[in-house]
């Protein structure tokens, strides 16, 4: 009855084996047609990359996700390793998606997706980290700088990954400047240069240093400073009349620009002060003279200055006679309109010289031709000829004396 029995056992012992086996042969045959799939990943420094991991035909068979050092992230659902930027987002027999979060680039590498069928069969994943570039800085900004300095702005950025393109901008207009990339560790230092030679039209110019990179894509980083340039003054008359007349009254605007703003102007006439200061009247930067006459005729000089110098422009007056009443169109009361209507006394004073030089020269001319024109003429006339009785004597004579006969001159004026 005992050997009974432990037949019984192995027998039972043995086909427990065969149906284990024949299960793990089976299971096997049904994972031939079973591949986890995985694809790359890329994200930028401080963001959060999912990592998913995806099988079709899955006979609930498990999914595991590791890291670049081969260590187990997560097995199905249970969580594998204790780091608190790592969290399930969804498990199942068809798909093991896991977060990382808070990504810096030490988690940059090669993942790895195992689906455990007999054989275990892989599925790679590698995970870039974008290294995202710090806001730029301009050094070498000048405050103020001067006219014809040369000055160098520098503008860097650090931590990028792959190196940031750096890009200047005078205003709207891009100009170019001298790049420099370092590699430190993982990332980049890029550096840009612009050398400058500043004048009074950089003034309140504003250079822009714009960082591009893929990881700030469609935005970019960019700093922006304002030159100041101080440069002297630059000056320039402009009177209010074209022609002055007696009577009226004439503004001279002296404008002057310059940076610092140039102190009140100088005027001053053919080198000395204003002689009439009644009708001279000075306000800011304009002069004006009342009543014009023709002892205001000269030369009129505007001075201004600030701390990088000193420059003048000059104006020479010249008053015309004042229009009569016919040469206006119609009555006014203005009197700066007899500039308008009057005479140009100079114009017609210029046509008339031009004519009376023309007649000189034609009289000369004329008078040249008829003198080179004035000659001798000589006719023959038969020695005596005249006492002929008849005109057949005559002309018998005339042909017998031609060799002896005298020249008679006649002269053609």
């Amino acid at each position: 009855m005992i050997l009974k029995q432990h037949f019984l056992f192995a027998l039972y012992s043995v086909c427990g084996i065969i149906l284990k086996v024949a299960a793990v042969k089976s299971r096997a045959r049904g994972s031939q047609g079973q591949f986890p799939i995985a694809q790359n990943v890329t994200v930028a420094e401080g963001s959060v990359a999912n990592m998913t991991c995806r099988v079709e035909h899955n006979d609930n068979t498990s999914l595991q996700w590791s890291n670049p050092a081969q260590q187990t992230l997560f097995f199905g659902d249970k969580k594998a390793l204790r780091d608190n930027r790592i969290e399930l987002v969804r498990a199942s027999w068809q798909e093991l998606t896991i977060s990382i979060g808070e990504v810096s680039l030490s988690d940059e590498g090669q993942y790895t997706c195992s689906l455990f069928t007999m054989p275990v069969k892989t599925a790679k994943a590698f995970l870039t980290v974008l290294g995202v570039p710090e806001k730029p800085e301009i050094a070498g900004i000048t405050k103020p700088a001067k006219e014809g300095e040369e000055i160098t702005l520098t503008c860097v950025t650090s931590g990028s990954k792959p190196a940031a393109d750096i890009r200047w901008f005078r205003n709207e207009k891009e100009v170019q400047g001298a790049k420099e990339v370092n590699a430190s560790g993982k990332t980049f230092t890029v550096r840009s240069v612009l050398q400058l030679k500043v004048d009074r039209n950089d003034d309140g110019v504003a250079y822009t240093c714009r960082v591009d990179h893929v990881s700030l894509t469609p935005s970019s980083h960019q700093v922006t400073e304002v030159l100041e340039v101080h440069y002297a003054p630059r000056v320039e008359i402009t009177p209010s009349l074209t022609f002055p007349q007696e009577g009226q009254y004439l503004k001279l605007e002296c404008v002057s620009k310059g940076n610092p703003s140039p102190k009140p102007v100088l005027w001053t006439k053919d080198g000395g002060e204003l002689p009439d200061m009644d009708r001279m009247i000075v306000e800011g930067q304009e002069l004006t003279i009342m009543a014009l006459n023709k002892t205001d005729n000269g030369t009129y000089r505007c001075e201004a200055s600030n701390d990088l110098g000193t420059n003048m422009a000059e104006y020479v007056l010249f008053v015309y006679a004042m229009a009569t009443a016919k040469d206006l169109p119609g009555p006014t009361t203005d009197p700066n309109a007899l500039t308008q209507a009057g005479p140009d006394h100079a114009v017609i004073g210029g046509v008339v010289a031009v004519v009376v030089f023309i007649t000189l020269c034609l009289i000369i001319v004329l008078g040249r031709y008829l003198a080179r024109h004035k000659g001798t003429y000589l006719t023959h006339e038969a020695k005596g000829a005249e006492d002929a009785p008849d005109a057949d004597t005559a002309i018998i004579n005339a042909e017998g004396n031609q060799a002896h006969a005298e020249e008679k001159k006649e002269y053609f004026i």
